[in-house]
């Protein structure tokens, strides 16, 4: 089992009024879910919360980018979390609540989309 990790449960504290907050280790850091939604990335001492049409505006007003988890032009649908949103726990829910709401849409569309056909298998 791994040792604890003291910004993970800092987070999770954090974030609890917004439901179940659990997370998985991925891609050399962990992704946050709240009830079964991942709305955020942690890598290191950072956080990147999920954007889409709704939300990413507001990222981009305040100047946030897009994470980029590799040298290029490539993205992902999240953006580095303002920094005040560590000292004002109410800011961080607005904007974590945000992002969930984000995941909340993501998860509906990709429920919404036919199922994709197993590579090597042929519809009959």
């Amino acid at each position: 089992m791994p040792a604890p990790n003291p910004y993970l449960e800092f987070l999770s504290e954090q974030l609890a009024p917004l439901g179940q907050i659990t997370n998985r280790s991925m891609f050399g850091g962990h992704c946050l879910y709240c009830d079964g939604v991942v709305f955020a990335l942690v890598a290191s001492s950072a956080i990147f919360l999920k954007a889409d049409d709704v939300n990413r505006p507001a990222f981009e007003a305040a100047g946030y980018k897009p994470f980029r988890p590799f040298e290029g032009p490539e993205t992902m649908s999240y953006y580095e979390a303002p920094p005040e949103i560590f000292e004002d726990p109410q800011a961080m829910r607005l904007w974590c609540g945000g992002a969930l709401e984000a995941g909340r849409r993501a998860q509906l569309k990709k429920s919404a989309r036919p199922p994709r056909a197993k590579k090597g298998k042929h519809p009959s």
